[in-house]
């Protein structure tokens, strides 16, 4: 196993302990930190290991910090669409 996977599987874990953790601001500031170590652990892994196992890496991370992905989400569909939200 490469030094890069090691990484990553650390990564997953320290997010799933974080989330386990109480917040009062609901985990927002855990996940921008999270995100931020995350996507060089991402590149690191595609250099080292190849897209396949930075494809299960990423689904892997996304189904830990589903809400910031979903949000995300929300604001591409309406940055295609063109809609405004509503204030």
């Amino acid at each position: 196993m490469s030094l890069s996977l090691i990484f990553a599987f650390g990564w997953l874990v320290l997010a799933n302990v974080t989330g386990m953790v109480p917040s009062k601001k609901k985990h927002w500031p855990q996940a921008y930190a999270l995100i931020a170590v995350g996507l060089p652990i991402l590149v690191w892994v595609v250099w080292t290991d190849g897209v396949w196992a930075a494809l299960i890496v990423f689904l892997a991370a996304c189904s830990v910090l589903r809400w910031p992905v979903r949000f995300f989400l929300r604001w591409l569909r309406r940055r295609a669409i063109g809609e405004r939200p509503a204030p």
